[in-house]
């Protein structure tokens, strides 16, 4: 690695140490659902269309908004509200209503399968702020594989259009690259280009929920390199902002394929509500890192005395995450790829990067 960025890269560590102990909240996901009109291969939550767990409702949030209030500037807390499927809920525009009344800008991650004009219009008029779609593949064969519903694709892509062409939101496409469009990167890209959008997230996918064990899911490392040298160079282009998620550390590409070096801001500036009323942190991390609950707990209490395994990842020095050079960089990875029982680490973003 290059010394500038060795010595951007160290000087980093003290901003995230300060972040640790300042714990800001600025973003607050509510999982408002577990319902789902698809049935995506790779879910971690693995939703469902009729799920035991009944819709948490609005007004159970807002009471944990009420109570954040007087503590955050709402300006400056970012509402998420995520499922399941949020378009799942008939009250979503009430929803996002009430959260905008309190001051809280909102915004919702979806699979743009029930974005319909009518629907986005109403979302929009109810202080609907940003949005996530989601588009993974160039054609129906390999979203709809993915996604696990025929005419997904032609949704998804009508959807991303729209929102593309909306003036004042924020957005951005989201793409889990896998096995089977790992080669569509290019034509993807200039998909997407065509259509004016201009914020594009790349995923990979990891092996919890439905994602376990399945291989077409797996990037092989020169997949996995091929993917950074694609972020990379797109970055480089300028014409399409490109970005690879926020799951791991990247070693030589930190910089080079995201806009600042990995941070797991999970339970230091991201918290979250799921749908049983449980107090985590980052939504792809489950039962395995609960601190809490709203029906017996005060969320802004949790906030502030719990999260420690979070916040101290000195836990995660183990395995081979103790001889590692690079661990005060990664302090042992996004929490998500750790084993929930072991502690050990499922995924190393650095070993992806070796031939």
């Amino acid at each position: 690695m290059k010394l500038k960025k060795k010595i951007i890269l160290s000087l980093y560590q003290q901003h995230k140490r300060n972040q640790k102990q300042l714990h800001e909240l600025t973003y607050l996901f509510w999982e408002c659902t577990l319902r789902c009109n698809l049935n995506c291969i790779h879910c971690g939550s693995d939703c469902t269309r009729e799920v035991l767990t009944p819709d948490m409702p609005l007004e159970d949030f807002l009471r944990v908004l009420d109570n954040i209030s007087t503590h955050v500037n709402p300006n400056k807390t970012m509402v998420v509200i995520t499922g399941g499927e949020p378009l799942m809920r008939n009250d979503l525009e009430n929803c996002g209503a009430e959260i905008y009344k309190r001051g809280f800008p909102w915004g919702m991650v979806t699979n743009g399968f029930g974005l319909t004009p009518t629907r986005f219009n109403s979302l929009l008029n109810n202080g609907l702020r940003s949005i996530t779609i989601s588009l993974d593949g160039l054609n129906p064969e390999t979203h709809d594989w993915f996604r696990g519903m025929n005419g997904s694709w032609i949704k998804a892509l009508d959807a991303v259009e729209r929102v593309a062409s909306t003036p004042d939101i924020m957005y951005d496409v989201v793409t889990c690259i896998n096995k089977r469009n790992i080669g569509d990167l290019e034509a993807i890209k200039g998909l997407l280009i065509s259509k004016k959008v201009n914020r594009w997230r790349l995923f990979t996918v990891f092996q919890k929920g439905r994602a376990k064990g399945n291989q077409e899911l797996q990037l092989s490392n020169l997949e996995f390199i091929r993917l950074m040298d694609f972020i990379s160079q797109t970055r480089k282009e300028g014409i399409i902002k490109a970005s690879y998620g926020c799951e791991g550390y990247l070693g030589e590409y930190e910089l080079e394929v995201r806009d600042s070096p990995f941070f797991c801001q999970a339970g230091i500036h991201i918290g979250s509500v799921l749908v049983d009323g449980s107090i985590s942190a980052c939504p792809s991390l489950r039962a395995d890192y609960i601190q809490g609950n709203i029906y017996k707990d005060d969320f802004w209490k949790v906030w502030n005395e719990k999260y420690q395994i979070m916040r101290d990842r000195s836990w995660t020095k183990t395995g081979k995450c103790a001889t590692c050079k690079s661990y005060k960089f990664c302090e042992g990875n996004g929490l998500h790829l750790r084993d929930e029982k072991t502690g050990d680490i499922l995924c190393c973003h650095l070993d992806l990067l070796k031939v």
